[in-house]
């Protein structure tokens, strides 16, 4: 079971998801199987946040000074699932997540839950630094998401 703690620091993400905590709650309960941890504690955190505040952790944390969609930093390296496990924490931005200003919600959830998802499999220890990891990441963005959107609907 994945248990999500849902923080914001940007008033702009409640106007967009009325009951976070719910909306990415849902989103876990339909990821796939391998996904949902059964018999186990996951854990992790979840900060929603704006470009001013994500720019100043990316330069903090990754030398890099602007704003981006997400950030990941997960607790080790090499994740192993134990029957307690902390996987670390998210943080996404809203001002990326609403272009072009003031998308549809459809169009927004999507984009957020597609984010999340990508944020959740480098917490898992998944990167994209070489071409190789990049397809078997997508991959298994695509398989996630596909098992989300068919089952949130």
């Amino acid at each position: 079971m994945i248990n999500i703690n849902v923080f914001s620091e940007e008033k702009a993400w409640s106007k967009r998801l009325k009951n976070k905590d719910l909306f990415f709650q849902k989103i876990c309960n339909a990821f796939p199987k391998k996904y949902k941890f059964l018999n186990k504690k996951v854990s992790f955190s979840l900060l929603l946040s704006n470009n001013k505040n994500i720019q100043r952790l990316n330069k903090i944390f990754r030398k890099k000074n602007n704003p981006t969609d997400i950030l990941s930093f997960p607790t080790t390296k090499k994740v192993r699932i134990s029957k307690q496990t902390y996987l670390g924490d998210i943080i996404i931005s809203y001002n990326f997540m609403n272009k072009p200003q003031l998308i549809n919600k459809k169009l927004f959830n999507e984009k957020v839950i597609k984010i999340f998802i990508h944020g959740f499999l480098h917490l898992l220890g998944f990167d994209h630094k070489k071409n190789k990891d990049y397809m078997k990441m997508l991959k298994e963005e695509g398989q996630i998401y596909k098992s989300v959107i068919s089952k949130i609907k």
